[in-house]
């Protein structure tokens, strides 16, 4: 599964909804301190973490609740009982539990009382970076006995050890508490909490510190003192600061590169202007370099620690670098690694310089056209972290105010002492997030008792304590976006009106938990996606070079109020979903669908959209979220309308919402997968090296998908596609190969040699994680009779095509309930059963196998061809590759003269395709539709003239002596993969013959588009028939006689690729008998491109056609990238046809631009392309090519595959292939 979808909770139940579903209206009531702490944690991902499970027995009360509509006079008894019992025989109890667990995995509480599930029903624990926390309420005065749990991603459930957890509970009140994995002996402490306080413990200093702010009701906890997890601030009446610092140590061991250099730049400096000139430093100089992303990467952790290291090796060096850079400041930020006085004085300004550097230095990296997506993502993640350099900061002397205070007569000696040597001094010498730490605390401090000190002195430390998070950039949404309200014009000053109005709407709803509906919530996801993009759209002109210091100091606050606005979305994003779950979730979806009103989709496709937006606005692959966009309003707009046949138009709405939830959904696990990439293994590097605690390092990457608007796009992709599928009936099933097969289930990563365990023997049905769609599905072991694979593929693929070739059962799941069951069953002997209507799998016994038929297996992992017994006897025809089939040095043939003995069955299929293109267009269907197509000019240079090229330049021994060495080798050892390469290196450097190049110019016209394919003696035959198999080089030219040379001499290669050598072995074919001729043909510019079906592959109904649609040229469909192809089938009799799927493959390509071996890659949107929204077209169209095949599979006397392509009104058919059954 992917990693996002592994994050989301799963242990949601469905509330008795009836009450809901009355009203059917999203209502909401959002906890007043985590709604408040969140929406402040503009600079950094937020802590925010709503939990998504419901009980009947079971009140939570943290994060995002769902309180259904009470009448008026349960109203007032409600208000009676709380105001007679005022909380005193109620227990509320926030727990934490200080654990950290594997990725994908979650913590659960279970215990003796109802409220803990009575032993029978786990209690979900939400995640926050520290530990695992939620809030119950209890009876006072009674005792409860509970453990913790570990619940896997299978759900399986891992206990404590030694005897429960006892705890004895106050008679009321409301208390925090602390627990430990396993520490079941430990001394519970319950320390008092407000009884509204929702927050997120970080530690002893933070859970104080928090605790006394929140009962103040004038003190707003910043985001420094929510996620600050370093030293507790103590107040010191004398310079105490050397004396408190703490030993570090830094491991530098197996460190090189920038990471050492940023390591050894974090030892050399004390304090944080010194780390911010480390970080300065290696950014410039890395910016030059491709080690940009490796700077970037390093300095965002490393600053983050610090208001709390850096990375190996990267694939793009400066990608590593800024991720070096994001984790440093990361840690940084959060005390993570600790800053000390450095001995000098160091005003604030200095650090405010630096800052300026950094920020153009980033922003002139982010307005490159040259950079990634990733390189966007890590920077992003940098700016938060960085202080302001606003006029009053880089002053001479700045925020004196504090000196001021400090001097103060109306307060008392020792007070003044604590502020001054706390806060002052330390701040003027060598400031640091700690600073602002301190400051918060003394203002609870202060602010506590209400008229303890002077009204003016409280006052005068408010203005500083707000001066000081403008410094570090620490204020709310709102202050920032008030900060900006000036510079900005007034359509942007009317959208930013609006967005803080509906903002404070909402905060106003939380503030007295009225129960709210949606309107006013869609509106502030309206608003807020209004004034981004103004904003959005102000940076992208980048930064100039003249810029004034005020309007690089303007363009930071505009920065920080774009990211912030994107951490807001999240929290908008998180309070929906939590509420379509509570009314139903994918269930009620279905339900209104069954019933034919879709109307209760509107907001959640809307939220949806927002969600993308959002995504859209961060870089993040604009032209792709743009098309999910336009797909995602033009579904919503049509609605039911559109039926086909009896259907009543609830299967082709399912169909096309499917289409764009699954390309959303990628698009999520894209973005999951470039931060892992990014993360995991470089913050182990540098966490390790700085002695960062071993939590924070394994939850980084987990905190920051976590954290962000992707997690909560894909959980609302998840919810509805499974309401899609209710819809549909596919339950999250693909059937790419029917059939049943029986075996033990064994779940490996990916299908490559030596993945399934050595200890299990016989037949294994594989579970594969992940495919890239050009594996060979026995290149585990040739004992493996049916694949479930957990992600969408192309049934056309180099993967499916060999499955099928196989007998190999395969099917697709992306159904998350479904795969959960699956991996139940690891380990067992289950049944595969796989049809057109339905998938099971169940456990079965290994000896009832009565007269199903199990592959032979060898006793070796690796495929060979002993294990095959006598080769297909199809391919024997073809003369061996040394004979040259008499043909002269230089030979090229016309189409027409193609044969299979000296041109391979590929050609001869085309030639025989061009003489029935003349016939073609006198026969019709039953229905007067006609089978007419074309076929491409085209030539072919036939076998023998690699072997000829290989005599002519002297290479010949060197040839058959990697021949017989890839004749043995074994797949898993590596060799293979190292001798193929070798092999294709040395066919890569031929050259054609210059006679070869002239007769072909003389077929073509010289400025004609050709492409050049391959046609081997071992290819499109009757049960050694694959597409993809072999390269096809499009966009070339006799024009450019070097390019075009170059691509007759890779399709020559492509016959030694690994998965090629592989495939033969499996058929058993010696390698020293496989030869390759070349068919070129002019290059159309197609807007479809289709492969034929002449027999249903998922049902084996030889009544039907099935079409497989790209849009573009035809390399989308067998090059195994990910998404799927339109689907149709057309009966050959009745000319019925029937949408099976929508196509949302993400990109289409064509042949334009100049003639060099290369395509144009453009994101498609199915919004605008007839064969989705035009039914009418679809039916014509499905009808044409159902005629065509027919005509085709009478002809050919078999079953076939026929690839073509749709070129404004024509059909082409470039080639036929007998269809494996």
């Amino acid at each position: 599964m992917d990693c996002v979808r592994s994050l989301h909770t799963s242990a949601s139940s469905s509330p008795s909804s009836s009450q809901f579903l009355r009203h059917k209206q999203f209502r909401f009531l959002h906890n007043h301190l985590q709604c408040r702490r969140s929406v402040a944690a503009l600079g950094r991902r937020t802590n925010f973490r709503p939990l998504h499970h419901k009980s009947n027995n079971l009140r939570i009360l943290c994060g995002v609740g769902v309180s259904p509509p009470q009448s008026t006079e349960e109203q007032k008894e409600t208000k009676m009982k709380s105001k007679s019992k005022s909380g005193r025989d109620k227990v509320w109890l926030n727990i934490r539990l200080d654990h950290q667990v594997a990725f994908g995995e979650s913590v659960a509480v279970l215990g003796s009382s109802k409220e803990l599930g009575s032993w029978k029903k786990k209690v979900p624990l939400n995640w926050t970076e520290s530990g695992w926390v939620c809030k119950l309420e209890f009876k006072g005065g009674e005792s409860v006995e509970y453990k913790f749990v570990t619940v896997g991603a299978d759900k399986s459930m891992l206990w404590e050890g030694g005897d429960n957890r006892v705890l004895k509970l106050p008679n009321g009140g409301s208390f925090g508490m602390v627990c430990h994995w396993n520490a079941i002996g430990e001394n519970v402490d319950l320390f008092p909490l407000d009884k509204e306080d929702g927050v997120e413990y970080k530690g002893s200093s933070v859970a104080q510190t928090a605790t006394t702010a929140a009962s103040s009701p004038d003190v707003e906890t910043s985001p420094f003192v929510g996620q600050w997890k370093g030293n507790a601030i103590s107040f010191m009446r004398s310079n105490e600061h050397r004396d408190r610092e703490s030993g570090r140590n830094w491991d530098t061991s197996g460190l090189e590169g920038l990471s050492l250099k940023l390591v050894e730049g974090d030892r050399n400096a004390r304090n944080w202007w010194q780390k911010l000139e480390v970080v300065r430093d290696i950014l410039l100089e890395s910016s030059q370099s491709e080690e940009r992303l490796d700077a970037l990467i390093n300095s965002s952790i490393y600053l983050k620690v610090y208001f709390a290291i850096l990375f190996h090796f990267f694939l793009y060096w400066f990608l590593a670098c800024i991720a070096y850079i994001s984790f440093l400041m990361q840690w940084i930020n959060t005390g993570q690694i600790p800053c000390f006085e450095g001995g000098g004085h160091h005003r604030p300004n200095r650090h405010a310089e630096i800052s300026r550097v950094i920020f153009r230095e980033l922003e002139r990296i982010s307005c490159r056209k040259d950079t990634s997506p990733q390189e966007l993502l890590v920077i992003r993640k940098i700016h938060p972290c960085l202080p302001s350099f606003k006029a009053e900061f880089t002053a001479s002397v700045p925020l004196t105010r504090i000196r001021d205070i400090a001097h103060r007569n109306d307060i008392p000696h020792d007070l003044k002492q604590e502020i001054k040597h706390t806060i002052q001094n330390k701040l003027h010498r060598n400031a640091g997030p700690e600073d602002l730490v301190a400051t918060e605390a003394m203002l609870a401090r202060i602010t506590k008792n209400p008229g303890q000190y002077s009204e003016a002195f409280v006052e005068q430390f408010k203005i500083f304590h707000h001066e000081l998070k403008d410094f570090f950039n620490a204020g709310s949404l709102a202050e920032q976006l008030e900060s900006i309200k000036e510079s900005i014009d007034d359509k942007g000053r009317s959208a930013l009106t609006l967005f803080l109005e509906c903002k404070k709407g909402l905060d106003a709803s939380a503030e007295s938990s009225k129960v709210l509906g949606s309107d006013l919530l869609f509106k502030t996801m309206q608003s807020l996606s209004a004034l981004r993009e103004i904003i959005a759209k102000g940076l992208e002109s980048g930064l100039r070079n003249d810029a004034s210091d005020a309007a690089i100091a303007m363009r930071q606050k505009w920065r920080l109020c774009e990211i912030g606005l994107e951490d807001y979305s999240f929290i908008l994003l998180s309070r929906f979903a939590n509420e379509l779950e509570a009314m139903g979730g994918a269930h009620w979806l279905a339900q209104d669908v069954k019933s034919k009103d879709v109307s209760s989709w509107n907001d959640p496709l809307g939220a949806l959209i927002v969600g993308v937006h959002q995504l859209r606005l961060s870089g993040w692959k604009p032209e792709e979220c743009a098309a999910i966009q336009n797909e995602l309003l033009a579904w919503k707009a049509r609605g039911l309308s559109e039926t086909e046949a009896s259907e009543d138009g609830k299967t082709i709405w399912g169909l096309r919402h499917k289409a764009t939830l699954d390309r959303a959904r990628r698009l999520t696990e894209e973005y999951s997968e470039a931060l892992l990439q990014i993360f995991p293994q470089n913050v182990q590097v540098l966490g390790k090296a700085f002695g960062i605690p071993e939590n924070s390092v394994r939850t980084y990457a987990e905190a920051e998908i976590r954290a962000g608007v992707i997690f909560q796009v894909s959980k609302l992709c998840t919810l509805l596609l499974k309401a899609v599928r209710t819809t549909i009936g596919s339950q999250g099933w693909d059937v790419i190969v029917p059939g049943a097969a029986m075996g033990t289930l064994v779940q490996v990563e990916r299908i490559v040699p030596g993945s399934i365990p050595s200890t299990v023997e016989g037949p294994v049905v594989l579970v594969v994680n992940k495919a890239d769609g050009d594996e060979e599905v026995t290149a585990a072991g040739s004992n493996i009779v049916g694949v479930v694979l957990l992600q969408e593929l192309p049934h056309l693929s180099h993967l499916g095509v060999r499955a099928r070739q196989e007998k190999v059962v395969f099917v697709t799941c992306e159904d998350d309930d479904k795969v959960a069951d699956i991996q139940k069953l690891k380990g067992k002997y289950v049944r595969l059963e796989a049809s057109s209507s339905s998938v099971d799998i169940y456990p079965s016994s290994e000896n009832s196998n009565g007269t199903f038929a199990v592959k032979n297996v060898s006793s070796d992992v690796a495929p060979k061809v002993e294990s095959r017994g006598t080769p297909d006897p199809s391919w024997s025809a073809a003369k061996t590759p040394e004979s040259n089939q008499g043909v002269s040095a230089g030979g090229v043939l016309l189409l027409a003269d193609a044969e299979a003995r000296n041109s391979g069955a590929k050609a001869a299929a085309c030639g025989r395709l061009a003489s029935l293109a003349a016939a073609s267009d006198k026969v019709f269907s039953d229905q007067g539709v006609p089978a007419s197509f074309n076929v491409p000019a085209g030539a072919v240079i036939p076998f023998g003239s690699m072997e000829l090229a290989l005599e002519q330049s002297k290479s010949m021994e060197s040839f058959r002596s990697f021949l017989n060495k890839i004749e043995t080798l074994k797949p898993e050892s590596g060799e293979l993969d190292q001798v193929c390469g070798q092999l294709q290196e040395l066919i890569s450097s031929l050259q054609p013959s210059k006679d070869i190049i002239d007769r072909i110019a003389k077929i073509f016209p010289g400025n004609a588009r050709l492409i050049v394919r391959s046609s081997a003696n071992v290819e499109d035959l009757a049960g050694m028939s694959a597409a993809g198999l072999y390269d096809s080089i499009p966009n070339v030219s006799v024009s450019n006689p070097t390019v075009f040379a170059n691509s007759i001499s890779k399709v020559w290669a492509s016959l030694y690729t690994r998965r090629a050598v592989l495939s033969r072995r499996v058929a058993g074919v010696p390698q020293k008998d496989a030869t390759m001729a070349i068919l070129v043909q002019e290059m159309l510019s197609p807007d479809l491109s289709f492969v034929l079906h002449t027999v249903s592959p998922t049902d084996q109904d030889h009544n039907l056609v099935e079409a497989e649609i790209a849009s573009g040229l035809g390399e989308t469909l067998a090059s195994g990238t990910r998404g799927t192809p339109w689907r149709i089938s057309s009966g050959k009799f009745d000319g019925n046809v029937r949408t099976l799927a929508f196509a949302n493959f993400s990109e289409e390509l064509l042949g334009a631009g100049p003639a060099d071996g290369e395509v144009i890659h453009l994101t498609v949107d199915y919004s605008k392309k007839p064969l989705t929204v035009d039914p009418v077209f679809r039916r014509q169209l499905g009808q044409r090519l159902g005629a065509v095949g027919f005509f085709l599979e009478q002809k050919f006397g078999c079953p076939q595959d026929v690839e073509g392509c749709v070129v404004g009104k024509d059909i082409f058919i470039v080639q036929t292939r007998p269809q494996p059954l």
